[in-house]
């Protein structure tokens, strides 16, 4: 009865445990993403059908439309300012985004990386993020 008991209640954490580390808005600075290294171990979330975009290690890649299709830009840390804004190329946007930086990175809705419109950090261990809630304009990657 009793290895019943823990066998259920270990297979109702597991059943749990998707929803509980679900990327969740993240605050202006980036220790919140940095407070949070179990998100960035998790297993990518996406759509049902949805394939992840091609992005290699030590790279952040943005697709102009959702689920990692249309155009993608790319950026590598040697040819990129820690702590700068970056904007995407004139006239770009991004709706999707994997971060493999290794570094947290916060992406804008704003070219300017301005904090009146919105932001969020992902984690730099691997997140994947098919759908951005608003167009990424912009980016700062940190320092760990």
């Amino acid at each position: 009865m009793r290895t019943t008991v823990l066998a259920a209640a270990a297979l109702a954490v597991v059943a749990l445990a998707p929803q509980a580390l679900a990327p969740d808005r993240a605050a202006a600075a980036p220790e919140r993403a940095a407070a949070a290294p179990e998100r960035a171990a998790a297993a990518p979330e996406r759509a049902p059908g949805v394939s992840l975009g091609n992005c290699e290690a030590g790279r952040l890649c943005l697709w102009k439309k959702a689920d990692f299709t249309g155009a993608r830009h790319t950026f590598e840390l040697s040819g990129t300012d820690i702590e700068s804004c970056v904007p995407l190329p004139e006239g770009g946007d991004a709706q999707s985004l994997a971060n493999r930086t290794g570094r947290p990175v916060t992406t804008y809705q704003s070219a300017e990386c301005a904090e009146t419109g919105e932001f969020e950090t992902y984690p730099g261990g691997g997140t994947w993020t098919p759908r951005s809630p608003y167009q990424v304009r912009a980016f700062k990657i940190w320092e760990n």
